[in-house]
């Protein structure tokens, strides 16, 4: 599945809000897809015990063992990817592209994987797959590390989001930026009926691209791949307030 950048214009270092919304709402599709795939396999609970022989889970294993791959490739070379194992990449083997430096470079590092992770396999992944292990561990993990990563790069997209908003207001943001005050730069980025604006789309997303469709044009209006409900819901308690916490560690950040 094709990459899609959180600024399309990075290249020639300009930042534009409307792109970046448009991008995300690219991302929308790129995620309800992913949750489409993974859907298809049980929750195959072995694949995230400890117990195959070496450090961690069967599925931390092939994470891992992905991303070192996909890093000697140059994958995180760009700054809009973030690894979810970053101690364990090795240095890429290909000569990497010139990223501009379009981040403030105290707020570029941050990464909120670790509580992506965390959501994604203890709250969101029961929610999502039913019961039981057909024993496709492989196939499992690759579908779960395409969740992780298209949610991964939705949510760190809003360092470039809290970029462009500083750069369009700092005379709004610098006050709360200088005294760290962490509850005026949310409420600053908090706009509710957006927020709901978002949780409709992808919740008709995923009505769209989860239904079952025949050759004689006839759709099931009742049965979906994925609970559409579940999508928003994804969205509501989890993407979306993710997507905040970045946006205000980057602008405690910004002026530094």
């Amino acid at each position: 599945m094709a990459d899609v950048n959180c600024n399309p214009d990075l290249a020639s270092n300009k930042l534009s809000l409307d792109e970046i919304r448009d991008s995300l709402i690219r991302q929308e599709d790129t995620i309800v897809f992913c949750l489409i795939e993974r859907a298809k396999f049980p929750l195959n609970p072995k694949l995230y015990h400890r117990n195959h022989g070496f450090t961690g889970s069967l599925v931390e294993f092939i994470v891992r063992e992905t991303e070192a791959i996909q890093a000697k490739a140059g994958r995180y070379e760009n700054p809009e990817e973030n690894a979810f194992f970053p101690e364990h990449l090795p240095r890429p083997l290909v000569h990497p592209r010139k990223y501009p430096k379009v981040l403030h470079p105290s707020g570029a590092s941050i990464n909120m994987n670790k509580p992506i992770w965390d959501f994604y396999f203890n709250k969101f992944l029961p929610l999502l797959v039913a019961d039981g292990d057909d024993g496709n561990y492989a196939a499992t993990a690759a579908s779960d590390l395409a969740c992780l990563q298209a949610l991964s790069r939705r949510i760190h997209c809003g360092k470039y989001v809290a970029e462009v908003k500083f750069r369009d207001a700092p005379h709004e943001y610098e006050p709360p930026i200088r005294s760290q005050e962490r509850d005026s730069l949310m409420k600053l980025l908090t706009f509710e009926a957006v927020e709901e604006m978002v949780k409709k789309r992808v919740e008709k997303k995923a009505r769209v691209f989860g239904q079952e469709v025949t050759l004689n044009n006839t759709v099931d209006g009742g049965k979906y791949k994925i609970d559409p409900l579940l999508a928003a819901r994804l969205y509501d308690e989890w993407v979306m307030p993710l997507t905040k916490e970045v946006e205000v560690e980057y602008l405690l950040r910004r002026l530094e």
